[in-house]
This record gives structure tokens, C-alpha cells and sequence, in this order.
């Protein structure tokens, strides 16, 4: 289960990303997570996934 707190899903999202997946398609895939409302949420406290960075920056 994902943290539903947008604050706490940016944490474990990224921390997600650093040490377990290549992409956020990868993560979502992985995990069956919905990757449009994961990149709602965070949108919605200013984040956007950086392809580059592989992270919500």
C-alpha cells in the first residue's frame, strides 16, 4: 500500500525510483500503480517527473 498524503507519496515515490527502478513506467508496472492519479497527486503539490532525473522534482 502507497502512502495516500501527497507529501508522504513524493518520499516514497522518489525513494522508490533511487534505489529500486529505472523509470517511473517501470515502478508503475511493477507495483500495479495507476501512473496518471500518482502524477495527479503529486502535480498537485507542485511536482512533475524529470525522465532525466528519474525522480518528481
Amino acid at each position: 500500500m502507497i502512502p495516500k498524503d501527497p507529501v508522504m507519496l513524493l518520499s516514497y515515490i522518489n525513494t522508490q525510483l533511487r534505489d529500486f527502478y529505472d523509470s517511473f513506467e517501470d515502478l508503475c508496472k511493477a507495483l500495479d500503480l495507476d501512473e496518471n492519479e500518482i502524477k495527479q497527486k503529486l502535480s498537485s503539490i507542485g511536482y512533475e517527473y524529470n525522465d532525466s532525473l528519474n525522480q518528481f522534482k
